[in-house]
């Protein structure tokens, strides 16, 4: 008396499997989830953002770099307030890249060898206060690691001959600075300041960082 109830409910079981099947035979394969972001930020002090913002844009993997002012607590920033020091913010850049084709850590390396000299205390070159100091600015603990950890290994080679002093702090805020800022170089390469100062870091990063380079 059994044996009918249990035959129906085997072959509405079968059916279910094979019709799930055919469906699943019929539908494109699952593809895996890709963590990994398509894009990334990173934000780095080292003086004069004129020429930091030029040496990230010549390297490969970066698709923008906005010039701009971080690391103060006041809630805006203009050139002018910046510049008399009394906003706590310094020349910075915001720089969006590809995690694929550009680690972190080598954007660090570029930072620390090219960018800029991470030995200067709140001054790079010609320009003094803290508005020029050496910092980065790191937007979650993964990137604080590697700061600290590139740092540390940098010091225990001796590839500089004075410790390094860059701040590594939290990304609290960032303002893009005057449009007159942006993409500085490219649009004033004949600058006095330019010529003397920036233009020989798109070398220094062509000779040191070729497959970098763009």
């Amino acid at each position: 008396m059994k044996t009918k109830p249990v035959l129906i409910g085997l072959f509405a079981t079968v059916s279910l499997l094979l019709g799930g099947a055919s469906y699943a035979a019929g539908a494109p394969p699952a593809k895996p989830a890709d963590t990994a972001p398509l894009t990334a930020t990173a934000v780095f002090a080292g003086g004069c953002f004129w020429g930091v913002d030029a040496v990230f844009k010549h390297v490969k993997g970066v698709s923008d770099v906005v010039s701009g002012y971080a690391g103060g607590s006041a809630a805006t920033a203009t050139y002018e307030q910046v510049s008399r020091g009394g906003t706590g913010h310094a020349e910075a850049v915001r720089v969006r890249f590809n995690p694929a084709q550009v680690s972190y850590r080598q954007l660090l390396q570029v930072f620390f060898r090219v960018a800029h000299d991470p030995t200067q205390l709140d001054r790079q070159g010609p320009d003094v206060g803290s508005q020029y100091r050496s910092a980065i600015f790191y937007v979650d603990a993964e990137q604080q690691r590697t700061a600290q950890d590139t740092i540390r290994q940098l010091g225990v080679a001796g590839a500089f001959p004075a410790p390094i002093v860059t701040q590594v702090v939290p990304l609290q805020q960032f303002h893009a600075a005057e449009d007159y800022h942006q993409n500085y170089l490219a649009l004033h390469p004949r600058q006095p300041y330019i010529v003397m100062h920036d233009l020989p870091k798109l070398e220094q990063l062509r000779r040191q960082f070729p497959a970098l380079y763009q």
